[in-house]
């Protein structure tokens, strides 16, 4: 008589897919049911869950620490160190995100309840991914957190922009996923198994004497991941979105969808693939060269902020895979590290660009931004120390996260790709430049839907996103250690067997 095996579950490592999940859902439902919400409700409510997911990964942290990392669902999802470090930061990105969110609806006259249950469900989907340790959960999570974010990206209907940017963020992330599974499908015919562990201990323990269905696999892999991540040659929907949709929106996808990217990469390519590293790092290092130049080169000839930061945005990803392709303990923590202050940069400079914006989310222009020192000293000087941050200057955490990817780089001798990303990093610093000038050396002239955006005043909420950003970049930026150390102990390892 055969015996049915009920797979453990870890509920305490559960709690924040359970808490977001729970807490979209059960949005969703009383705004269906109750005709009319407290305009407060729903921002507050998201704000809450996204605390309670922050607050629950100190004890998660603790368990992981004391315990070691543990598998469970029948070794198809497991929990250690990175993957609270990475929960962690989606939880900011979620309750920076909500806070962002209400001025803007009411400033743009939109639905106040569907930013943020689809916000949460995203959020669901990045720490589903961080978690995997299955590509099949992995691919789930990647499509519960895509989905929803196309959606948002549309949130804006009067705006055509809002509309062609979530088209093109759908077809062309469909094709990206369409790649990423027939990658699965090939590196399951290559090892026979889903497993990360398992894949992992075949490769390690089995010599492949024809490995093309593997190669083939991993290539595909790496397309797919490369496009959330927005790394070029994959980056074409990024400048057109992040113009586009709406701001706080934005926020979202440069901190979470991206965090949740590339924990998701780290850990199929480094972690599971890495005895294959010499296959597929020069790929990488490749893509990270082409991102950091192509990225901070076109940044310069943009004069839109929004689309400045985007190509931004796709520079960061090319830093950031310079610690992917160093392909041991080092270049992770780094990117880990990494993730951490680029939340806070991207966070608190979408949101400056939320309060810039004005009616319509279409004040973007560099000539808006003309002066602003004059007319906003305070919101220019919150700006200053993140674009600082950004640019990597000394004394910031931008320096710390992009000194740790070159180290790791120059020490897996990829010496190549840290000159190029060090040359980039010059060339990204003008493009910083040219902000910082025109808010303090030029005249503001007509501010026109800027100036009205002032005239309102700086919400409470971008307040304390913008506000905390700038203490956490400084503060890691002069004492480093403990997010180093903090970086360090989320190496992700695979423990299913």
């Amino acid at each position: 008589m055969s015996t049915v095996v009920t797979p453990e579950v870890l509920w305490w490592a559960l709690i924040p897919v359970i808490l977001l999940s729970a807490g979209g859902m059960l949005l969703l439902t009383v705004a269906s049911i109750v005709r009319r919400l407290p305009d407060a409700l729903p921002q507050a409510w998201t704000v809450i869950t996204g605390l309670a997911v922050l607050v629950a990964s100190v004890p998660m942290w603790n368990e992981v620490r004391d315990g070691g990392p543990r598998s469970y669902l029948g070794g198809m999802v497991a929990v250690d160190g990175s993957t609270v470090l990475v929960t962690a930061i989606l939880a900011i990105a979620v309750v920076a995100t909500a806070l962002l969110a209400r001025p803007y609806l009411a400033r743009e006259d939109l639905p106040g309840v569907e930013l943020y249950v689809l916000l949460m469900l995203s959020a669901t989907g990045g720490v589903v991914m961080a978690s995997a340790d299955d590509l099949i959960v992995l691919f789930l999570g990647l499509e519960i957190l895509s989905i929803a974010v196309y959606v948002l990206a549309a949130l804006h209907l009067r705006r055509i922009e809002s509309q062609e940017a979530a088209l093109k963020y759908f077809v062309l992330g469909a094709f990206a996923s369409a790649f990423l599974l027939y990658g699965m499908a090939l590196l399951y015919g290559a090892t026979g198994s889903t497993r990360l562990a398992l894949i992992a201990e075949h490769l390690s323990t089995v010599v492949l004497l024809r490995d093309g269905m593997l190669l083939a696999g991993i290539a595909l892999l790496l397309v797919g991941l490369a496009f959330k991540v927005a790394a070029v040659p994959f980056h074409a929907w990024t400048p057109d979105v992040y113009q586009g949709a709406p701001s706080p929106v934005v926020a979202w996808m440069a901190a979470g969808v991206k965090a949740a990217g590339f924990a998701a990469m780290v850990r199929v390519l480094v972690v599971t693939l890495g005895t294959h590293a010499s296959d597929w790092s020069p790929a990488v290092s490749v893509l990270a060269g082409l991102s950091v130049v192509v990225g901070a080169s076109v940044a310069v000839l943009q004069t839109d902020v929004r689309r400045m930061l985007a190509y931004s945005s796709i520079a960061h990803a090319g830093f950031l895979l310079l610690g992917v392709q160093a392909a041991d303990a080092r270049g992770t923590a780094a990117v880990y590290a990494y993730l951490v202050v680029y939340t806070l940069l991207a966070t608190g400079s979408f949101a400056v660009l939320t309060v810039m914006g004005g009616p319509g989310d279409s004040a973007h222009s560099l000539d808006d931004y003309r002066g602003l020192v004059r007319r906003r000293p305070v919101l220019a000087g919150a700006f200053t120390v993140l674009l600082l941050g950004q640019a990597g200057v000394p004394f910031t955490g931008g320096f710390v996260a992009k000194l740790g990817v070159l180290a790791a780089a120059v020490e897996g001798r990829g010496y190549w790709v840290a000159g190029v990303a060090m040359l980039a990093a010059a060339i990204a610093a003008f493009v910083y430049l040219r902000i910082l000038v025109a808010m303090y050396l030029e005249d503001a002239g007509d501010a026109g839907d800027a100036g009205d955006a002032e005239d309102a005043g700086v919400p409470l909420g971008a307040r304390v996103v913008i506000g905390v950003a700038c203490a956490g970049v400084l503060a890691i930026g002069i004492v480093p250690g403990p997010l180093m150390d903090l970086a360090r102990d989320a190496v992700p390892v695979l423990v299913g067997s």
